[in-house]
């Protein structure tokens, strides 16, 4: 493939993957983890409060990296926010890392770089989870400039390869815990590529004096970034070192969870088949092309080209090292495919150049190429039908504990009742449940400020609030204290997740004489 047409699809990959990305970013109702890391972000939006949490909440780059989006739209409350404001940022990694794939060398080859792009762009789990106000986009984007950049370190000179690899591996730990498994991963995956070469490993590699400088510069600039970010810049200098005793945390939540348990093919699965009330979802294509390019890497290098052998191996490798690590952890959510889902994108589209390698016949180059167009209008048809037509759709395989849009109508209802009653936005709302059956109603009534949240009716909840929403698990005793002052309904959060909204009998006739007059 020449230059400039590997260019053109890189080109055309990189317009296709950020309209995909952009397109309609709030047509999704917000995930309860979207939510409660809007309301975090809104803490530093406004007050310019930030600490790293070492139980949950990941890194901080989100948070930070969301605020010039934030201040280019004139936000600067957490009232003024809004879906798009929060997703464009991680949607914007996620067309970056697109456009890294241009980052490769010579070695990776055109066609494995320009059919790793447009898979990268259409891909309906990468599509899917760039539109999520969570840290996996960014951290994926991240890993894999850490890959390439490390990749780059080991086989050319100087120390700019090593300072991009130090940044990136900083930004990376900043992102999200599992860093402690991509970061070495990689090195795993690059060493056992170099060593397997033997003699026939590329002749330009750095001098070990060199390297040792270039490690030594390289591990600063990444620590500094880490520290950074996990200071708020300098604003809490102890909490630079609070990663490490999340990392206990963080270790047993991944062997002994509590939740989120599922077998070791679950990634795989949910990648290569989904079949749910008549939709049916497969990037099964995705994987075996990687399958291809792994095959291929690791049983007929070329002997002539030891830099192309080298990356090959090494990125074929590095995607089934992290696969095999992700796959072994009992802890999995669907958006923790991300990182070595990217570097099996990769890795495909080593598979896409060993195919057209395969053959000097112009016809079979051109019926392949016919293959992958249509294999990726299928995939970017289904990317569209993910993000945006069954975007919070059960049968959706993407689709994780996702916040259902009744939940939305149960906010809405509420400020309208607010809309009604004298005390207006300060209007006291009640809500009675379980921290996980509260979001994301924080974010929804983010404009009302006399919102308490209780996780049961002991602790002095106020039960002549004009409206209180509960779980199901205190209706029976709510409904005995409440007696016929209030009027309940129900309204879905999840998945058969249910609340209870009460409101006063006299806001309530309020509500339905406005609504039979015609004014709402």
């Amino acid at each position: 493939m020449t230059r400039a047409s590997a260019a053109v699809i890189v080109a055309i990959a990189l317009a296709v993957g950020l309209t995909l990305r952009l397109v309609r970013l709030d047509v999704r109702p917000m995930h309860h983890d979207e939510a409660n890391q809007a309301v975090k972000f809104g803490a530093l939006l406004e007050r310019g409060e930030y600490a790293y949490d070492a139980r949950d909440h990941h890194g901080p780059t989100l948070y930070y990296l969301t605020l010039p989006f934030a201040w280019l739209r004139g936000q600067a409350t957490l009232a003024s926010l809004d879906e798009w404001t929060l997703r464009v940022m991680p949607a914007a990694f996620g067309t970056a890392t697109i456009l890294l794939l241009s980052l490769s060398p010579a070695g990776v080859g055109r066609t494995a770089v320009a059919a790793g792009a447009m898979l990268m762009a259409l891909s309906p789990a990468m599509v899917f989870y760039s539109r999520m106000y969570i840290q996996e986009s960014m951290f994926a984007c991240f890993a894999l400039t850490f890959a390439i950049a490390i990749g780059r370190a080991t086989t050319e000179r100087g120390v700019r390869w090593p300072v991009v690899a130090g940044i990136a591996a900083g930004l990376a730990a900043a992102t999200k815990e599992t860093s402690a498994i991509v970061i070495p991963a990689s090195l795993a995956a690059c060493a056992l590529a170099w060593w397997s070469l033997g003699a026939t490993r590329p002749s330009d590699a750095p001098a070990n004096a060199r390297w040792r400088i270039a490690l030594l510069v390289g591990l600063v600039a990444g620590a500094g970034i880490a520290a950074l970010f996990y200071s708020s810049f300098l604003a809490h200098p102890r909490d630079a070192l609070e990663p490490f005793r999340a990392a206990a945390t963080y270790f047993q939540r991944g062997v002994s969870p509590a939740g989120h348990v599922h077998p070791w093919h679950y990634y795989l699965g949910l990648l290569s088949w989904s079949s749910s009330g008549g939709l049916r979802w497969t990037e099964a294509v995705v994987l075996v092309l990687a399958a291809v390019g792994a095959v291929t890497a690791w049983t007929a290098p070329d002997p002539s080209r030891p830099e192309t052998a080298f990356w090959r191996r090494y990125l074929t490798g590095n995607a089934a090292i992290t696969l095999a690590i992700f796959s072994a952890i009992p802890y999995k959510t669907p958006w923790n495919l991300l990182p070595f889902y990217t570097l099996t994108i990769v890795a495909a589209g080593i598979g896409v150049s060993a195919l057209a390698q395969a053959t000097t016949s112009r016809r079979l180059r051109v019926l392949l190429a016919g293959v992958l167009a249509m294999a990726s209008a299928h995939l970017g048809w289904q990317a569209w039908r993910a993000s945006v037509v069954y975007a919070s759709d059960p049968r959706n395989p993407y689709v994780y504990a996702q916040t259902v849009p009744d939940a939305i109508r149960m906010a809405a209802r509420i400020r309208d009742l607010a809309a009604l009653h004298r005390e207006r936005e300060q209007m006291q709302v009640t809500v009675i449940a379980t921290p996980d059956e509260q979001w994301p109603l924080p974010w929804y009534l983010r404009s009302m400020t006399h919102v308490g949240y209780w996780t049961d009716t002991n602790g002095a909840p106020d039960l002549n609030a004009p409206v209180i929403v509960s779980s199901m698990g205190h209706t029976e005793r709510l409904d005995a204290a409440l007696g016929e002052r209030y009027v309940s309904e129900f309204f879905g959060l999840r998945p058969d997740v249910l609340l209870t909204l009460y409101v006063e009998r006299g806001l309530w006739d309020r509500f339905l004489a406005r609504a039979a007059g015609g004014g709402g």
